[in-house]
């Protein structure tokens, strides 16, 4: 499973996998041990995980919830000693050891609980969303996909060569063609 696979409902509690979308919205599962299904439509609010960021005070502005998730799990391996009741300077303390940047202004305690509060489920129900991304498998992919491109590049203009010499016999013929019969 990857961050793109989890999405959040608002009004909803917890995370959910994105199973299939449908014509009117999308069919999700939860991440909790009921496993239980919902359809929600284009009018709820849907957000993946891969897209959600976090505000900050450096050039950027954000920074993505995905890469501040996998810099908690290497400082903390799956135990923040925190849940989403701890004390609001607990938590705004532990963000600021994450995230040094992060801005307090725009980023409120009830989103630093649901950090944590997703966090915990994350390590509980799909720890490997934590793994590096692979980036040797993208790279292999493009240039597999190079190499038969160049051959039919170097087959194209000889196909087009040959294609154009019987249009133009065609091309020649037809107005002797016209010729004849204008002559009548």
């Amino acid at each position: 499973m990857e961050f793109k696979e989890i999405a959040t409902v608002s009004g909803k509690g917890g995370l959910y996998k994105v199973l299939n979308p449908t014509r009117s919205g999308v069919i999700l599962e939860s991440l909790d041990e009921k496993k239980s299904k919902l359809i929600v439509n284009a009018n709820s609010k849907v957000s993946i995980l891969h897209e959600i960021s976090i505000y900050t005070t450096d050039n950027e502005g954000t920074v993505a919830l995905e890469d501040v998730m996998r810099k908690v799990h290497k400082e903390f391996a799956g135990d923040t000693g925190l849940t989403k009741n701890s004390d609001n300077e607990e938590l705004k303390s532990f963000l600021k050891h994450v995230l040094p940047t992060y801005d307090a202004d725009r980023v409120y305690v009830s989103d630093i609980k649901k950090l944590v509060n997703w966090y915990s489920i994350l390590v509980d129900v799909a720890p490997e969303v934590f793994d590096e991304p692979k980036e040797e498998v993208k790279e292999e992919k493009p240039a597999k996909a190079k190499a038969p491109k160049e051959a039919a590049a170097t087959k194209a203009p000889a196909a087009k060569a040959a294609e154009k010499q019987p249009k133009e016999e065609k091309t020649k013929a037809k107005p002797a063609a016209k010729k004849k019969s204008a002559g009548k």
